[in-house]
């Protein structure tokens, strides 16, 4: 098979689809590897290191679209970008159409094999491909927190791990799930106090055993949705449905409680967001304020660790590539209903239910 990679196009983009320790697999299989020139010089993967690993360089995307049977990227294909797609031809990236209906429909006109990292499942009812950039968007959330809770940033000015004599900052995560539990861990480690909003019974016993005091877990409901975000410094909205927009849990009432200068963090922007007054940013401009609260919506947070999130993100994706590039799309598929799940667009028809109803398509 040939496979392709262009470089990304999105503004503060730096990730790339394939690392050159990625093409060296590809190769190594048997498959031909084409790599627009300067694709991964932002995180210091040189044409040269490419070619090292077996790809071949093209000059432009066009030349990258017109030949690979498969094209690897990270983010979704941009408006540009519809137009090289063509029949038949396989798109595996992070499409996240649920809050994206002009994507979608430029997919489905294309007639392209679009298949999303963030459904793909396993056994263990998780989402292995989201799970990467979930760990690294949760991280960064209490870290973006934090920086815009100082003063010049619009916040408040209060530390979050505080100083003894003056307390710590209140940080409240809504969804204990791999973004979450991992926001939850580095506002821990900050010395911050945590408040981890859960309604999953298995899942609240494994969050209770893992931080063992140094965070409470609660059950969420509207009424401690209300009580702790209004007592918080930074809220991380962390709430995923697969596939489907994220559910609006923060009402903009609720901001008229909380402390001017206080931060929250929508880490489910790239789904529609989970706060009413979401709308998504960008690493240029990544905040705004409404009612006196400074808003971090940042769609592609990871992006801003480009050379961890694509090391990363290939670890995880490789596996999944491979069958793809070994079997044909079709036939993997079926040999696994898991990377089935992750088929969103085939044949000018949306494949996924929730991405369906989410666009009433």
């Amino acid at each position: 098979m040939i496979i392709g990679c262009p470089k990304e196009i999105k503004r503060h983009e730096y990730r790339v689809g394939l690392v050159p320790s990625s093409v060296r697999e590809l190769v190594a299989h048997g498959h031909k590897v084409l790599i627009e020139t300067g694709a991964g010089a932002a995180i210091h993967f040189s044409d040269d290191d490419y070619i090292k690993a077996g790809a071949e360089i093209c000059p432009a995307a066009a030349d990258i679209f017109d030949t690979a049977n498969m094209i690897i990227k990270v983010k979704e294909p941009q408006p540009e970008e519809y137009s090289l797609l063509r029949e038949g031809q396989v798109l595996f990236t992070y499409l996240h159409l649920a809050a994206d209906k002009k994507q979608a429909e430029g997919l489905m006109e294309s007639g392209c094999v679009a298949i999303a990292y963030e459904t793909v499942t396993d056994d263990k009812g998780g989402l292995p491909l989201l799970a990467p950039m979930s760990e690294i968007a949760g991280r960064l959330s209490v870290q973006v927190g934090a920086h815009h809770l100082q003063k010049h940033c619009g916040g408040t000015g209060r530390l979050i791990g505080g100083v003894p004599g003056v307390l710590s900052s209140k940080v409240v995560i809504i969804g204990g799930g791999v973004s979450g539990f991992n926001a939850a861990r580095m506002a821990a480690g900050m010395e911050a106090e945590v408040t981890i909003l859960e309604r999953n019974p298995e899942r609240m016993r494994f969050l209770d055993d893992y931080f063992a005091g140094r965070a409470q877990i609660v059950y969420s409901n509207q009424d401690t949705l209300e009580r702790f975000a209004k007592e918080a410094d930074i809220v991380v909205g962390a709430v995923l449905i697969p596939g489907a927009s994220a559910p609006k849990l923060l009402r903009r009432d609720m901001l008229a409680e909380m402390m001017a200068g206080s931060v929250v963090v929508d880490v489910a922007i790239d789904q529609g967001g989970c706060f009413e007054t979401s709308r998504p940013t960008t690493h240029d401009e990544p905040t705004y304020i409404i009612d006196g609260i400074v808003h971090y919506c940042v769609a592609n947070m990871p992006g801003a660790v480009p050379l961890t999130s694509a090391l990363h993100l290939n670890h995880a994706v490789l596996p999944y590539m491979l069958r793809l590039a070994d079997q044909g799309w079709e036939a993997a598929l079926k040999q696994d209903p898991h990377l089935a799940a992750g088929l969103n667009v085939a044949q000018g028809k949306i494949t996924h239910d929730a991405v369906a109803n989410s666009l009433a398509l």
